[in-house]
């Protein structure tokens, strides 16, 4: 199943009653925007017990088609690493699941 922000604004609604649906997707919001301008910035994200938010620089090089073979130049450009924390690979190792 893909968790959608719907989902997740009705879970944070749900763990924090007091919240309309509205607060609920407005905090979502807050969350994103923070989130995409420290990467646009080329800041990273770390959030304690999840993971890291990393942005890395890839070189040009040059790529293969896998229908045909050809070599194709692929640009340098900028790309969002994550990198699981402690916790998280602890969990999606483990039999339990979260909450």
């Amino acid at each position: 199943m893909t968790i959608t922000k719907a989902h997740l604004a009705e879970h944070v609604r749900q763990k924090h009653g007091n919240l309309s649906r509205r607060e609920a997707l407005a905090a979502i919001d807050a969350i994103w925007n923070l989130t995409k301008k420290s990467l646009l910035n080329g800041q990273g994200l770390q959030i304690k017990g999840f993971g890291k938010f990393i942005v890395r620089s890839q070189a040009a090089r040059v790529g293969r088609n896998i229908n045909t073979g050809e070599a194709t130049p692929v640009a340098s450009r900028r790309v969002v690493i994550f990198k699981p924390g402690k916790q998280l690979k602890q969990l999606a190792n483990s039999t339990v699941t979260a909450d």
